[in-house]
């Protein structure tokens, strides 16, 4: 009515007012069907990107080598990640400055229990991240049987906040596909790989089996002539990484693609 109200308080001939009276009618009529519950359920089958939020999926980097065998790996699921349509962010820890886990115990204060870890430093925001996400990628080369150091201190920060004290449960903020990756000097028929060790476990009760991609035998250094590493053959080396290593990047690749589907 406001409408009507407005439009004989100007002056305007009777034609331009019926104008004008018709187009305001129009454009309430126009917003009220949009709104209506059968049209706005119709318009989200066209237009489902419109109101389904992208999935986010972090990648956690733990190798200290910006363009070896892990940084690849990873590389290439983020590709397929993003083929699939989803966001992907990565992140590489050898490029933060944190601490392992404290035992501050904050995150276990009565009445202010966290799932995620209270110590503020470089890692708070990624940790924050993680808790939103919608997937996980996380990516180590393997050293001396287990995955580095950096990665290990990372995880002790993700995944003791999910551990209850009460009655020994692990929870996450949210549950979520997992994907580990590990890159070795070993091959299948020899190795020594912990691989992600006890927090395997942590990861698979809080947010999902995990998915692993493992690169054997893959490339130490780009030239051998270079290192002491007679112990090695680099052709044998060469010969299995022609037959091998595209088919590691992708498997990787695929999964990628998958998780974004998920």
């Amino acid at each position: 009515m406001r409408i009507f109200a407005f439009l004989f308080h100007t002056k305007m001939d009777r034609r331009e007012f019926l104008k004008k009276a018709a187009l305001g009618v129009a454009a309430v009529a126009a917003t009220s069907l949009l709104e209506h519950p059968v049209v706005a359920a119709a318009n989200e089958m066209i237009n489902p990107q419109k109101n389904n939020r992208m999935k986010k999926i972090m990648i956690i980097d733990g190798g200290p080598r910006r363009n070896m065998n892990t940084a690849a790996m990873l590389e290439s699921f983020a590709n397929g990640a993003k083929e699939g349509g989803a966001e992907v962010k990565t992140v590489r820890l050898y490029d933060l400055d944190y601490k392992g886990c404290i035992s501050c115990m904050a995150c276990k204060l009565k009445g202010r229990a966290s799932n995620i870890c209270k110590f503020k430093d470089s890692l708070t925001p990624v940790l924050e991240e993680i808790a939103e996400a919608d997937g996980l990628v996380l990516g180590s080369p393997i050293y001396f049987g287990d995955v580095t150091g950096q990665m290990r201190t990372f995880l002790e920060r993700l995944a003791f906040p999910w551990l209850s004290y009460n009655d020994y449960s692990i929870t996450a903020p949210k549950r979520m596909p997992v994907v580990l990756v590990e890159t070795m000097n070993g091959t299948p028929a020899r190795n020594n790989s912990n691989g992600y060790g006890t927090m395997e476990h942590c990861l698979s009760t809080a947010l999902a089996k995990p998915e692993r991609l493992i690169a054997y035998n893959t490339y130490q250094v780009k030239d051998y002539s270079r290192y002491e590493l007679a112990g090695f053959s680099e052709e044998a080396k060469r010969k299995y990484r022609e037959e091998h290593w595209e088919e590691d990047l992708q498997k990787a690749f695929e999964a990628g693609k998958r998780m974004a589907g998920e």
